[in-house]
């Protein structure tokens, strides 16, 4: 097996099909079509179902894909391991994060990495629910994660460090007969209160339920959206009241929306996972700097 072989099948896998895979390497799509399949006959089985120019895993190709993409990882570390020696030259960070900590504290993060290592690449993905941040991690697909910790404790099969507690504020709909930030609201009073919020499954929407199930009241939806950017456009037009992290309701309060602590308080514990295995020299120096405060 070669590693060229590797790329191939997960470049097909990546973007979707044999023609933007090769585009993505690139490489032609025949010479792409025939690494794939001296891998196949290598393996003893067919990797992909092929079905006119759509294609899918096979169960084989299933079981394939983590080790290939950790393979590649791998490689990808031997390669930067040099750069690490000439200043992290190059190469690529595989990100991904909660959406709601993509402003804080992924934002500074990237910005200070950058500033130190200006060559490496960095790539950040959105992870749509809680769960689908680890596993992208787990699977290989990025490298590092920035998640919410659960108890304070790492997701199953991975390693954590922890960065920060985030807390989250009630923001409502501007009030011309009150000021933009009022002290408190009680948890349970959200109860009596129209709610724009993300879909279950999602981290934010999982602390206000638990938080209205602690204070023994039911939530009344107002909106579910899936659009993250869309929730404080919705709360300033009237629609309701919704639940943001700290450094995003500050500046919902800035708009003229009404940012209220929650009591008892709602918060959160923010942290970065990976895989316990070596790191690339970029996801070793991306740590150190999440350490160095």
């Amino acid at each position: 097996m070669e590693i060229h072989q590797v790329e191939y099948v997960v470049a097909v896998v990546e973007h979707g099909g044999f023609t933007k895979g090769a585009a993505a390497i690139p490489i032609s799509q025949p010479s792409l079509s025939q690494g794939i399949r001296s891998l196949e006959r290598e393996l003893g089985t067919p990797l992909f179902h092929r079905h006119g120019r759509e294609v899918s895993l096979t169960s084989a190709g299933e079981a394939f894909l983590g080790p290939a993409r950790q393979l590649l990882l791998d490689a990808a570390s031997a390669r930067e391991a040099v750069g690490l020696v000439r200043g992290l030259e190059g190469g690529r960070l595989d990100l991904v994060s909660l959406p709601t900590l993509a402003v804080e504290p992924l934002v500074g993060l990237i910005g200070r990495f950058h500033a130190a290592h200006a060559d490496v690449e960095v790539r950040v993905l959105d992870a749509a629910v809680a769960d689908e941040a680890p596993e992208l991690v787990r699977d290989g697909s990025c490298e590092l994660g920035l998640v919410e910790l659960l108890g304070g404790a790492a997701p199953a099969g991975l390693v954590a460090h922890r960065l920060a507690d985030q807390e989250l504020f009630a923001v409502s709909p501007p009030d011309g007969q009150r000021p933009a930030s009022r002290a408190v609201l009680l948890t349970d009073r959200l109860a009596d209160l129209a709610l724009v919020t993300t879909p279950r499954g999602t981290s934010t929407r999982r602390l206000l339920d638990e938080a209205l199930a602690a204070a023994s009241v039911a939530p009344r939806i107002a909106v579910e959206t899936e659009h993250r950017d869309a929730l404080l456009p919705l709360v300033l037009a009237g629609a309701g009241t919704t639940i943001l992290p700290a450094p995003l309701a500050r500046q919902a309060g800035t708009q003229g929306a009404v940012v209220r602590r929650l009591s008892p308080p709602l918060r959160r514990t923010v942290g970065i996972v990976h895989r316990d295995r070596p790191l690339s020299p970029a996801a070793e120096a991306f740590l150190d700097l999440t350490r160095s405060g």
